[in-house]
Protein backbone atom coordinates (compact mmCIF):
# COMPACT_ATOMS: atom_id res chain seq x y z
CA UNK A 1 0.00 0.00 0.00
CA UNK A 2 2.82 2.41 0.89
CA UNK A 3 4.58 1.69 -2.43
CA UNK A 4 1.35 2.32 -4.34
CA UNK A 5 0.85 5.70 -2.61
CA UNK A 6 4.44 6.67 -3.37
CA UNK A 7 4.01 5.69 -7.03
CA UNK A 8 0.74 7.64 -7.32
CA UNK A 9 2.29 10.74 -5.71
CA UNK A 10 5.32 10.48 -8.03
CA UNK A 11 3.07 10.26 -11.11
CA UNK A 12 0.91 13.17 -9.92
CA UNK A 13 3.99 15.28 -9.16
CA UNK A 14 5.53 14.53 -12.57
CA UNK A 15 2.24 15.37 -14.30
CA UNK A 16 1.99 18.72 -12.50
CA UNK A 17 5.61 19.58 -13.36
CA UNK A 18 5.10 18.61 -17.00
CA UNK A 19 1.94 20.72 -17.23
CA UNK A 20 3.75 23.69 -15.69
CA UNK A 21 6.63 23.31 -18.14
CA UNK A 22 4.24 23.18 -21.12
CA UNK A 23 2.35 26.20 -19.81
CA UNK A 24 5.58 28.15 -19.35
CA UNK A 25 6.87 27.17 -22.80
CA UNK A 26 3.63 28.36 -24.42
CA UNK A 27 3.44 31.60 -22.45
CA UNK A 28 4.22 34.74 -24.44
CA UNK A 29 7.48 36.45 -23.61
CA UNK A 30 7.28 39.54 -21.44
CA UNK A 31 7.53 42.92 -23.12
CA UNK A 32 10.94 44.61 -22.88
CA UNK A 33 11.23 46.90 -19.87
CA UNK A 34 13.10 49.42 -21.99
CA UNK A 35 9.87 50.12 -23.86
CA UNK A 36 8.07 51.12 -20.67
CA UNK A 37 8.34 54.76 -19.61
CA UNK A 38 10.89 55.56 -16.95
CA UNK A 39 12.70 52.23 -16.81
CA UNK A 40 15.99 53.50 -18.24
CA UNK A 41 16.75 55.53 -15.17
CA UNK A 42 19.45 55.58 -12.55
CA UNK A 43 18.03 54.06 -9.38
CA UNK A 44 21.10 55.00 -7.38
CA UNK A 45 24.50 56.49 -8.06
CA UNK A 46 26.26 59.54 -9.43
CA UNK A 47 24.62 61.26 -12.40
CA UNK A 48 26.62 61.03 -15.65
CA UNK A 49 29.15 63.77 -16.40
CA UNK A 50 30.87 65.02 -19.55
CA UNK A 51 33.53 62.68 -20.93
CA UNK A 52 34.07 59.17 -22.22
CA UNK A 53 31.21 56.70 -21.69
CA UNK A 54 32.04 53.00 -21.52
CA UNK A 55 29.22 50.63 -22.46
CA UNK A 56 28.76 47.28 -20.76
CA UNK A 57 26.20 44.51 -21.23
CA UNK A 58 25.27 41.70 -18.89
CA UNK A 59 22.51 39.13 -19.10
CA UNK A 60 20.60 37.28 -16.40
CA UNK A 61 18.41 34.19 -16.60
CA UNK A 62 15.72 32.15 -14.89
CA UNK A 63 18.58 29.95 -13.63
CA UNK A 64 19.64 32.80 -11.30
CA UNK A 65 22.89 33.55 -13.10
CA UNK A 66 24.66 36.48 -14.69
CA UNK A 67 26.42 35.55 -17.92
CA UNK A 68 29.60 37.34 -16.77
CA UNK A 69 31.55 36.99 -13.53
CA UNK A 70 33.66 40.05 -14.32
CA UNK A 71 33.11 43.37 -16.08
CA UNK A 72 35.97 45.70 -17.00
CA UNK A 73 36.08 49.43 -17.69
CA UNK A 74 39.06 51.51 -18.76
CA UNK A 75 40.57 53.90 -16.24
CA UNK A 76 39.70 56.87 -18.49
CA UNK A 77 35.94 56.16 -18.48
CA UNK A 78 34.05 59.07 -16.96
CA UNK A 79 30.67 57.32 -17.24
CA UNK A 80 29.33 53.80 -17.51
CA UNK A 81 26.24 52.75 -19.42
CA UNK A 82 25.29 49.24 -18.35
CA UNK A 83 22.53 47.28 -20.09
CA UNK A 84 20.96 44.45 -18.09
CA UNK A 85 18.96 41.88 -20.05
CA UNK A 86 16.81 39.14 -18.53
CA UNK A 87 16.93 36.26 -21.01
CA UNK A 88 14.45 34.14 -19.06
CA UNK A 89 10.67 33.92 -19.27
CA UNK A 90 9.54 34.24 -15.66
CA UNK A 91 8.00 37.54 -14.50
CA UNK A 92 9.77 39.95 -12.16
CA UNK A 93 7.56 38.95 -9.23
CA UNK A 94 8.78 35.33 -9.49
CA UNK A 95 12.35 35.66 -10.84
CA UNK A 96 13.22 39.34 -10.96
CA UNK A 97 16.78 40.53 -11.40
CA UNK A 98 18.56 43.83 -10.89
CA UNK A 99 22.18 44.92 -10.98
CA UNK A 100 23.63 46.67 -7.92
CA UNK A 101 27.22 47.95 -7.63
CA UNK A 102 28.98 48.55 -4.30
CA UNK A 103 32.42 48.28 -2.78
CA UNK A 104 32.97 44.59 -2.02
CA UNK A 105 33.13 45.29 1.72
CA UNK A 106 29.60 46.78 1.56
CA UNK A 107 27.92 44.20 -0.70
CA UNK A 108 26.46 41.83 1.93
CA UNK A 109 25.10 44.64 4.10
CA UNK A 110 23.59 46.49 1.13
CA UNK A 111 21.99 43.27 -0.07
CA UNK A 112 20.41 42.69 3.34
CA UNK A 113 19.17 46.28 3.45
CA UNK A 114 17.81 45.86 -0.09
CA UNK A 115 15.76 42.83 0.89
CA UNK A 116 14.31 44.85 3.77
CA UNK A 117 13.59 47.77 1.40
CA UNK A 118 11.34 45.49 -0.66
CA UNK A 119 10.19 45.49 -4.26
CA UNK A 120 8.62 48.95 -3.95
CA UNK A 121 12.23 50.21 -3.68
CA UNK A 122 13.59 47.78 -6.30
CA UNK A 123 15.31 45.85 -3.46
CA UNK A 124 17.79 48.73 -3.12
CA UNK A 125 17.95 50.72 0.12
CA UNK A 126 16.76 54.26 -0.69
CA UNK A 127 19.44 56.93 -0.35
CA UNK A 128 22.14 54.47 0.73
CA UNK A 129 25.53 56.08 -0.02
CA UNK A 130 27.16 52.64 -0.24
CA UNK A 131 25.26 51.96 -3.48
CA UNK A 132 27.37 53.16 -6.41
CA UNK A 133 24.71 52.34 -9.03
CA UNK A 134 21.67 50.12 -9.43
CA UNK A 135 19.02 49.22 -11.98
CA UNK A 136 15.36 48.50 -11.62
CA UNK A 137 14.16 44.91 -11.09
CA UNK A 138 13.18 43.32 -14.41
CA UNK A 139 11.52 40.06 -15.46
CA UNK A 140 11.95 37.63 -18.32
CA UNK A 141 12.38 39.22 -21.76
CA UNK A 142 12.97 42.67 -20.30
CA UNK A 143 15.94 45.03 -20.56
CA UNK A 144 16.96 48.04 -18.51
CA UNK A 145 19.86 50.48 -18.66
CA UNK A 146 21.68 52.34 -15.91
CA UNK A 147 24.00 55.27 -16.58
CA UNK A 148 26.34 56.56 -13.89
CA UNK A 149 29.52 58.56 -13.40
CA UNK A 150 32.66 56.76 -12.31
CA UNK A 151 33.35 59.53 -9.79
CA UNK A 152 34.70 57.85 -6.68
CA UNK A 153 35.75 54.63 -8.42
CA UNK A 154 39.49 54.07 -8.23
CA UNK A 155 41.74 52.00 -10.45
CA UNK A 156 42.38 48.68 -8.72
CA UNK A 157 39.49 49.22 -6.28
CA UNK A 158 37.47 46.26 -5.02
CA UNK A 159 33.92 46.48 -6.44
CA UNK A 160 31.19 43.84 -6.50
CA UNK A 161 28.01 43.80 -8.54
CA UNK A 162 25.11 41.57 -7.54
CA UNK A 163 21.38 40.95 -7.82
CA UNK A 164 19.59 42.01 -4.64
CA UNK A 165 16.34 40.16 -5.39
CA UNK A 166 15.69 37.98 -2.30
CA UNK A 167 17.71 34.76 -2.38
CA UNK A 168 19.84 35.68 -5.42
CA UNK A 169 22.91 37.27 -3.79
CA UNK A 170 24.77 34.02 -3.06
CA UNK A 171 24.88 33.06 -6.75
CA UNK A 172 24.37 36.25 -8.76
CA UNK A 173 27.46 38.37 -8.26
CA UNK A 174 30.69 39.36 -9.93
CA UNK A 175 33.54 41.89 -9.94
CA UNK A 176 33.82 45.27 -11.64
CA UNK A 177 37.42 45.96 -12.61
CA UNK A 178 38.49 49.60 -13.12
CA UNK A 179 41.60 50.13 -15.26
Amino acid sequence: MKTMKTTIMTVIGATVLAAAAVSLAQAPAAKPAAAAPGLNVLVAGAKPVAGKTCKLEISSSDAMQFDKKELKIAADCKNVELTLKHSGRLPAAAMGHNWVLTKTADAQAVNSAGMAAGIKNQHVPAGDKRVIAATLVIGGGQTTVVRFATTGLVQGGDYTYFCSFPGHFAIMKGKLIVG
